[in-house]
């Protein structure tokens, strides 16, 4: 029930309707409340609308508003939950296992419910099988229905068997496109004793992009499906108020630089700063020459500069955008009304809020670049990406001697076809034509993700540039396999309004699908004469694709450098065909008369893309396409859906009831010391959610792929890890299963190997971790800075976790997948500063055992036994954040203690008191 300690209800007329709200200026202490960031305005609404006297206190609103607790400990409830399919489909197989276990508890299975609304979008889905033709679109889309028959019956059976649950069927946008082009509402409804109760939008989604939303002035980030989870049924997410960092915008972008190559210096800026759990805010002046898609483009990539979120306050530009995409003026009048009165409304000239610390940018000082081969952070201008690749061919192929950078450009780099190629390419004929394929050729271009896509401006621009290069003469070059994956069909409708989509198609960009693709990993193969000729004699290969991810192994297995860059320089790079080249200074190809043509000559002016987007953008487009955004495609209406609210779990590859349950009792056990564990993995620095649990292709030879073809799958029905991930069976194969892994137990090995310590031989990580559970050995996991870097895959600590493995050291984690680790029951410990594997001398062949402790330590000692008997003792710091998530810690992850909860007769009484907040229509709670 809500305590109003603070008296703070206030009323709002807005066209014609009385609204009720929680008021944060009657809140004392107004001076301070005033200084407060805007996101922390947002926090303290939510404390003061959810207090409780158990969860959250009124001295915890005093706290927030006066900023008096540095380390304050809070409960966030968001308003609503959104879900992408690779996520999404565990989180219902978790939530439909839940039903079974509290039947066998003896409890209710309707307890197991979201609670909030929930909004998931199937997107992660559809490869890029088919490309370069009209046909893409509908080979892509009929192979992804097949492939994925088994697990949309399963969504749609959620559909049915759980309230507050929507799901927008495959073929409609990527999720963070759809949530800003439609499902987010920047100021939502509720019902509260008859009144309508205004609200902040806030949420939390199970892709770690989800921060884009921040861009409309949108609380929200990425949270771990199980995390998530817990959201949906009415667990307040446990936090330590995050520290804010402001970062001033000034100035405006210069001609010629666009939205992707400000996101990328505003990456590269935050990593150096290091803002790893915090809060970004931007504001200043500048903000007010930043269309809200570019807003939308920054905060995407909060994941890639390390923050929770980064996010953009309410103004004008916010409204402009509400009406451009088809919002009703009524409700844009109730957001500006709001916003205003919650002094949550920008304008120029205000001063600054006091935050923790303060980052500066001039956006006249952007100039066009990419970021790449291996990390977003790693920015390069364009002027220097040529010789910035050379530099990677050197460091990556060889050490010492005349490296093959050298060679490479000594022998023409880029040499035409017909003529002498340098050392080391290969010759390759593929349809009707032969070529050279060198080091640094560019095997795929591809205008993906919803960090671009969603951005009109630069979707425009690509197919200006491309209408420009027809008219030139300009070809793609042969061996790239080009894709146009836009994150709406409000994309295709404008670029064709434009007249550019015959453009595009003319270059090979046809479009392949609505969804993440290439971004994903959903890359799909690359014609056989080209990957043979890459793997015969080891080439470096390039993609460049205007994502937010280019982390090694998660585009392609067969690309070894890949480089994020705006949709514009994606097609200029196909047509270039070659990372070796200087396209500032060379040309990017040559016209009908052999005269050459470069990029300066086909770059669309500032004035061609404002007049496209002058012409094509309009809210009736939005409304249209949006109007039946729910009712899917026929092969998805068709679809024979079980019934029941428990899930029968019939025979099926991709969705296998889980064990977590398995013998699960009412109360929980202390957890059991952790002595002489040994390692499994010992790993470098930055170690990615793709390197831990991969969603890409399942190798035929990997123990996941053994066990599919053990179950009758043959490799070409395989589909993808990702879209596996309903199995736990195929997922606990999967981990650690990266090509690119590089694990220190086996240096001369690369790919998904380890040492299995006692015996000494060499295996999949897989055998090695079930050999040692038959042992009856506990695991451990040695990493080192930024551990679990990426996307929000609840898949990368559940698989560790059924692995066997109980501990994980490193010297730091990426939020998210530090949170995810403590939710499944896996402990975090960070090596003490200064100090690291290599500084303490550990091999990783020693065994490991931990202090036993019952309490919340902010340390334990590790001892770590040598073969001789000696051992290394050090002390490590315990990396679980608050109260609650110790709660999860020793429940053995969230969902035990979710469930533990719901099946408690007082939780039970509590919860009904709680608002039943639904979409759309919400009722009175009873």
């Amino acid at each position: 029930m809500r305590n109003n300690t603070y008296q703070v209800l206030s009323t709002l007329q807005v066209a014609g309707e009385t609204y009720t709200y929680f008021d944060i200026t009657k809140l004392p202490n107004q001076s301070q409340v005033q200084q407060l960031p805007f996101c922390l305005k947002i926090l303290l609404e939510n404390l003061l609308r959810n207090q409780d006297g158990e969860n959250i206190l009124a001295a915890d609103i005093k706290q927030l508003s006066t900023r008096s607790a540095p380390l304050q400990q809070i409960s966030f409830s968001p308003a609503r939950v959104v879900l992408q399919d690779f996520t999404g489909v565990p989180a219902i197989v978790d939530l439909a296992s839940m039903r079974d276990a509290v039947v066998n508890l003896g409890g209710d299975p309707k307890h197991i419910n979201p609670i909030v609304p929930v909004d998931l979008v199937i997107d992660h889905s559809v490869m890029v099988d088919a490309f370069g033709s009209d046909d893409a679109l509908r080979i892509n889309t009929a192979k992804e229905a097949e492939r994925n028959r088994e697990r949309y019956q399963f969504l749609r059976w959620g559909q049915t068997a759980f309230e507050n649950f929507r799901v927008v069927p495959p073929g409609r946008g990527i999720v963070h496109q759809v949530n800003l082009e439609y499902l987010a509402s920047v100021v939502a409804t509720q019902k509260m004793n008859g009144d309508q109760l205004l609200i902040p939008d806030t949420l939390v989604g199970t892709d770690s992009h989800t921060a884009m939303i921040n861009g409309l002035g949108v609380l929200g980030w990425g949270v771990g499906g199980i995390e998530a989870e817990a959201a949906m049924l009415g667990q307040p997410i446990s936090m330590v108020v995050p520290q804010v960092v402001g970062f001033e915008l000034t100035g405006t972008l210069p001609p010629g630089a666009t939205a992707t190559d400000l996101v990328l210096r505003v990456t590269e800026m935050l990593r150096a700063k290091g803002v790893v759990g915090k809060f970004v805010e931007f504001y200043g002046d500048g903000l007010s020459t930043l269309p809200l898609a570019d807003r939308a483009t920054i905060a995407n990539m909060a994941p890639e500069y390390g923050a929770t979120c980064g996010i953009f306050p309410i103004d004008q530009e916010v409204l402009n955008y509400l009406a451009l995409s088809g919002r009703s003026a009524d409700h844009i009048a109730k957001v500006e009304a709001y916003a205003k009165a919650q002094t949550l409304w920008r304008e120029d000239g205000q001063p600054p809020a006091q935050y923790d610390e303060i980052i500066a940018l001039d956006m006249s000082s952007v100039v066009p670049s990419i970021a790449g081969p291996k990390r977003p952070q790693d920015r390069i201008a364009l002027a220097d990406a040529a010789a910035s690749f050379n530099l990677h061919l050197n460091t990556s192929q060889e050490p010492t001697g005349n490296t093959a950078a050298e060679r490479f450009a000594d022998e023409g780099g880029h040499t035409a076809i017909g003529t002498e190629p340098p050392q080391g390419a290969v010759e390759v004929h593929h349809e009707d034509e032969s070529f050279w394929l060198k080091h640094g050729d560019v095997v795929i271009a591809a205008i993906t993700s919803c960090t671009n896509t969603s951005n009109p401006a630069v979707m425009l621009a690509a197919g200006l540039l491309a209408a420009n290069a027809n008219r030139k003469g300009l070809r793609v070059q042969p061996w790239v396999k080009t894709s146009l994956a836009p994150g709406s069909q409000v994309v295709t409708a404008y670029l064709e309004q434009a007249g550019v989509m015959g453009d595009l198609k003319a270059l090979g960009f046809d479009v392949v699908g609505y969804g993440c693709t290439t971004c994903i990993g959903n890359a799909g193969p690359l014609p056989e004469p080209i990957s043979k000729a890459v793997q015969d004699v080891d080439l470096t290969v390039c993609s460049v694709l205007s994502g937010n991810r280019n982390f090694e192994g998660r585009i392609h297995a067969d690309v070894k450098a890949n480089y994020l860059a705006s949709p514009p320089l994606v097609v200029a790079y196909a047509l270039a065909g070659t990372m070796a080249k200087d396209l500032m200074t060379e040309p990017l190809g040559y016209g009908p008369q052999n005269e050459p043509v470069f990029l300066q000559d086909i770059w669309p002016s500032p004035q061609d893309i404002a007049d496209a987007m002058s012409k094509t953008l309009k809210a009736e487009l939005y409304q249209s396409l949006y109007r039946d955004v729910f009712e899917g495609r026929e092969d998805w209406q068709n679809l024979d859906v079980p019934e029941g609210e428990i899930y029968a779990w019939p025979e099926s590859t991709y969705i296998k009831k889980p064990p977590y349950f398995d013998g699960m009792q009412a109360e929980i056990d202390k957890p059991a010391p952790v002595v002489n564990a040994h390692c499994l993995v010992k790993l470098g620095d930055s170690i990615t959610t793709d390197h831990i649990s991969p969603a890409g292709a399942i190798h035929p030879q990997s123990p996941a792929g053994k066990y599919l073809v053990e179950q009758g799958v043959p490799p070409e029905s395989f589909n993808s890890l990702g879209s596996r991930r309903g199995n736990h069976e195929v997922m606990i194969r999967g981990t650690f299963a990266n090509p690119r892994l590089k694990n220190q137990l086996v240096p001369e090995s690369e790919g998904s190997v380890t040492r299995h310590i006692p015996s000494g031989q060499t295996m999949s990580i897989y055998d090695a971790a079930m050999r040692y559970q038959t042992e009856d050995k506990d695991l451990i996991v040695l990493a080192g800075k930024e551990y679990g870097t990426g996307s929000s895959r609840d898949w990368a600590a559940k698989g560790v976790n059924l692995l066997g493995v109980k501990v994980v050291i490193a010297e730091s984690f990426e939020r998210i997948h530090r949170s995810n680790l403590v939710g499944c029951g896996v402990l975090p410990l960070s090596f003490k500063p200064g100090q690291n594997a290599q500084v303490l001398g550990l091999k990783g062949d020693e065994t490991f055992s931990f202090s036993r402790f019952c309490s919340r330590p902010s340390s334990i000692t590790v001892t770590a036994t040598r073969r001789d008997a000696s051992a290394i003792i050090f002390e490590a710091d315990v990396q679980i954040a608050t109260p609650k998530e110790w709660d999860y810690f020793y429940h053995g992850g969230i969902l035990p203690y979710v469930l533990r909860s719901l099946n408690n007769t007082a939780h039970r009484e509590q919860e009904e008191k709680a608002p039943q907040l639904q979409h759309e229509t919400e009722e009175e709670p009873s």
